[in-house]
């Protein structure tokens, strides 16, 4: 079987469960060499399954090749250190993915600190999306730093080697929550809606536009991927415990994979969802 991704490395952000596990396990499959990272190097919560090391092992045991980058991408030094390290083992860095973002409260302990509470799930499984009114300002930050102010700083470094490689992609993770809730009145708010993750995704994709401008002509290919419906991951679970119409987080992977395929001259500066990459009106935006 012919591997389309074979000699390219990669990183993915927030890669120890859910869409970021998908993807890094997806990219691997395809050839790529992935630098899974993420915070958690140890479950701190039986609601959140899953760390970098056993996303590594289930790549490696597929035949593939990876490495497990611990970062908190609240931390400027570890940002830094992110694509500098998956360079220096994995070589040149010309796929990444930014899909890390703050979804349920909490964070896996520090070595050696002394353990926290867990935060309260609702037990009636309804959701309980943060409004406007109960985030903290620092609460409202942090989506900031993890999904636009860490995805900025880790396409400018890994930027260089797609530049010399000649050509590159970048796939920002999205969300339909950047849209929501739409212009008002607001006669049914039973829903919700997420100020933090969602204005997040919003700059997420003006940053994917812009960054695509100006990479244009260096041959890197820069867009957003939404869910053209909701993804059960771990983190939504962690709010709501069903949906009545989802998509695997293998489906959305696959859309994820294709845009790393795709020609640059053609499709960038998009926010697409994934069901429109997969669907035949994509396929003539591939690579052949």
């Amino acid at each position: 079987m012919t591997r389309r991704l074979a000699g390219r490395g990669a990183v993915v952000t927030g890669a120890s469960r859910g869409l970021g596990r998908a993807i890094a396990l997806a990219l691997a499959a395809e050839g790529a060499a992935v630098a899974v990272a993420g915070r958690t190097e140890q479950v701190w919560d039986d609601r959140l399954p899953g760390t970098i090391g056993e996303t590594v092992a289930d790549i490696e045991a597929a035949g593939g090749r990876a490495i497990a980058v611990r970062a908190d991408l609240t931390e400027r030094d570890d940002v830094a250190r992110l694509v500098t390290e998956a360079r220096d083992t994995l070589g040149p860095i010309t796929i990444l993915v930014n899909n890390a973002a703050f979804t349920a409260p909490g964070r896996p302990p520090v070595p050696g600190a002394p353990p926290r509470a867990k935060p309260a799930r609702p037990t009636d499984g309804k959701p309980r999306w943060p409004g406007f009114l109960s985030i903290p300002l620092a609460a409202y930050r942090r989506h900031f730093e993890i999904s636009v102010f860490a995805a900025y700083e880790l396409m400018q470094s890994a930027c260089p080697d797609m530049i010399a490689a000649g050509g590159g992609w970048v796939v920002n993770i999205t969300s339909v929550a950047s849209r929501l809730p739409g212009d008002g009145p607001y006669p049914d708010r039973s829903g919700g809606v997420l100020p933090g993750y969602g204005g997040a995704k919003a700059a997420l994709e003006h940053l994917t536009q812009c960054a695509a401008f100006d990479l244009a002509g260096h041959n890197i290919a820069v867009n957003a991927l939404a869910p053209s419906k909701p993804v059960f991951t771990p983190g939504l679970a962690y709010y709501a415990r069903e949906f009545a119409d989802t998509a695997s987080a293998d489906e959305f992977a696959r859309a994820a994979v294709e845009l790393a395929l795709v020609d640059a001259s053609v499709v960038t500066g998009r926010t697409i969802g994934h069901h429109e990459v997969l669907d035949g009106s994509f396929r003539p935006f591939r690579r052949e």
